[in-house]
């Protein structure tokens, strides 16, 4: 009898194996993440956590002012955390807000890598099962969108072989070109 531990091609089948499962896991869209009906959406915060612009202000308008007295009430958050609140009028539970920058300033990969594992953290915590992240970031902090791709995959990938309620990731992309970008790194998973 052969032992499969020792054979290069069990090595070989296993990593596909978790491949296709991880996929099952992570799926990609192109669309609006206010719209998700899942349990968490994150959103792509300052750690003052201010709704202004970009997707914060799309969830501020869309959600109603519950999601920003919520984030007044926390307080800001050391960059590269992350802050629950509820969604006001959002189909989905819970915002999870990303501080992956300081007001008016840019992410970094730290403080990306960093805000996307506090928000699977978070969500572990509260139970959730499904959450939908968008390119975090990429829009107004200026952070590139490869890059992101990269980072936020790895960590989610890593989030999901551990301890985890979370069973669905969704990453929304809001236009063709992030979700271009998303697939072509998805697709080495």
């Amino acid at each position: 009898m052969r032992d499969e531990g020792k054979c290069p091609g069990a090595a070989v089948r296993g990593l596909w194996s978790a491949g296709i499962a991880m996929k099952e896991k992570i799926i990609l869209q192109q669309g609006d993440i206010t719209e998700m009906d899942v349990d968490a959406i994150v959103n792509a915060a300052n750690n003052d956590l201010q709704l202004g612009g970009g997707l914060a202000g799309v969830i501020r308008r869309k959600g109603g002012p519950s999601i920003q007295q919520e984030c007044n009430a926390h307080g800001p958050v050391k960059v590269g955390e992350a802050a629950i609140t509820g969604a006001g009028d959002l189909k989905a539970r819970y915002v999870i807000h990303a501080a992956s920058m300081s007001l008016g300033c840019r992410t970094t990969a730290e403080a990306l890598r960093s805000s996307t594992r506090h928000c699977l953290r978070l969500a572990k915590e509260h139970d959730v099962r499904t959450i939908a992240f968008p390119a975090v970031g990429t829009g107004i902090a200026g952070f590139p969108l490869d890059e992101c791709a990269d980072i936020m995959l790895d960590e989610c990938v890593n989030h999901l072989q551990g301890d985890t309620t979370v069973e669905t990731i969704y990453f929304v992309l809001f236009d063709k070109r992030a979700y271009d970008v998303f697939k072509e790194r998805y697709d080495r998973l």
